[in-house]
């Protein structure tokens, strides 16, 4: 990838298809009488995951783009929490019959914010409402500057899984630039507690593109990185998107490496860790040989869901908490993001649902294709088009327009098969956005805004 390639390319704001359709395009058509009634067509048994959102940080790190805030007391925590087991009460009452969950994931904001009694409490919720497979994954976001000796041992004996912890950078001047001071021994000992009550499945979480950064502060994050042996890494690019996340103004955008930059930088840290022994997943992800999503990968398997990869196959996803998502064979259903009227409609005994979206069937068609393209890099269009009984052709406009994709080496059009090229893996996304007619629309009528491509 040149520089003039990466520059007509960077104008694209994409989105990165943690779901299809996705989330700018959902509707407040679909509300709480529409929730309880998807809900209430679910069946006893069916394999479901669960999502817990904690939207609470001890300080606001310049770069975070989550549903966030920051609490200087515990008593918001506190509220919000009666209101999160209102709602898993809620959900579970409007099911006919328990769901079997063998996926659960906390995420935030900061997970380990809450108390050890109070993490403790929730899955004790969990359990006593649904029942969970002997080999269910427990997964946690953690925040290693705030986790202490009670949290391990409450997620120790809560059957926590794996942990995913923050990192980004381990330089101290980005880290500053980040407003996130955290010391690689920090981090590093953070995973040894874990590993030492049997919490051995370790996520790190790296950044590019933050201001200051150059590739060789990547390579060094990288290596810093492999000496822990975490079992995957996430390797995001910073999404510089002050008019959604008004923290982000503090960040100097002066000091942001531009497209060609950026791109150097992820092909730093994807070189070092494949040196490293890990196997490239998707867009952002590496991965051990032996680990699930490689394996996953590797069997076709792979799939994408609101927290990016994952190896969880369910067709239920309970999302809860504020603008917490959930997926339904139905559709998908949003919480409100407003924590106030998240919690008065929780304690008036209502689902918190906003808005959502019911799938349709060229939906699940183009869904399908774009999640095998995220996955895999590759897709048959008959194959997919055979899944859905939809006509052969129906692709045909999108194989035209890919033709300038194709001439500047983003794809490969062989017959009616589309491959992105290793080279162009970061890219992906790209490729996915020429299926995906709302946002053509979007971008046509300027609703949506997405990151940058690059």
């Amino acid at each position: 990838m040149n520089a003039e390639l990466l520059a007509k390319y960077d104008r694209a704001r994409v989105p990165r298809y943690t779901s299809y359709p996705t989330a700018p395009h959902f509707s407040p058509t679909v509300g709480p009488e529409i929730a309880l009634r998807w809900w209430g067509g679910l069946t006893e048994g069916m394999a479901a995951s669960i999502y817990l959102h904690i939207p609470f940080c001890e300080s606001m790190c310049w770069y975070c783009g989550c549903h966030t805030k920051v609490v200087a007391r515990y008593q918001p925590v506190t509220e919000y929490l009666e209101h999160l087991h209102r709602e898993i009460e809620l959900v579970a009452n409007a099911i006919p019959g328990r769901l079997k969950v063998g996926h659960v994931h906390w995420g935030g904001g900061t997970p380990n914010l809450v108390t050890p009694q109070d993490f403790s409490a929730v899955m004790a919720a969990l359990r006593t409402h649904f029942d969970f497979a002997p080999d269910a994954e427990i997964a946690v976001e953690i925040d290693p500057r705030t986790l202490t000796p009670g949290h391990v041992a409450a997620m120790k004996t809560a059957g926590v899984t794996r942990a995913s912890l923050g990192v980004q950078d381990f330089d101290a001047e980005i880290q500053a630039s980040i407003n996130r001071i955290q010391p690689f021994e920090q981090s590093q000992g953070a995973v040894s507690s874990l590993r030492a009550a049997g919490i051995r499945a370790i996520n790190l979480d790296l950044m590019y593109g933050l201001p200051g950064q150059t590739k060789e502060h990547c390579r060094q994050s990288a290596e810093l990185a492999l000496s822990l042996q975490p079992d995957r890494l996430a390797v995001f690019g910073y999404a510089h998107v002050p008019w959604m996340k008004s923290h982000q103004r503090k960040i100097d955008e002066a000091a942001l490496p531009d497209a060609l930059q950026r791109w150097r930088q992820f092909a730093m840290i994807s070189k070092t860790l494949v040196a490293g022994g890990l196997q490239a997943i998707g867009i952002d992800h590496f991965a051990r040989a032996e680990d699930g999503m490689a394996v996953a990968q590797r069997a076709g398997r792979l799939r994408r869901n609101f927290q990016g990869y994952t190896t969880d196959s369910s067709e239920v996803l309970l999302g809860f908490g504020a603008s917490a998502i959930g997926a339904l064979p139905d559709g998908y259903v949003q919480n409100s993001p407003d924590y106030n009227k998240y919690g008065a409609a929780i304690a008036a005994g209502h689902p918190a649902t906003t808005r959502g979206l019911q799938l349709t069937a060229e939906d699940r068609l183009r869904r399908d294709l774009i999640e095998r393209l995220m996955c895999d890099l590759t897709v048959d269009l008959d194959q997919v088009t055979a899944r859905h009984g939809a006509p052969p052709s129906q692709f045909d406009p999108e194989l035209a327009n890919l033709a300038e994709f194709a001439a500047d080496g983003l794809v490969i059009i062989d017959s009616r098969r589309v491959t992105v090229p290793e080279e162009a893996r970061p890219l992906v996304r790209l490729v996915a956005a020429a299926f995906d007619p709302y946002l053509i629309s979007s971008q046509e009528s300027g609703v949506a805004k997405h990151s940058r491509a690059i």
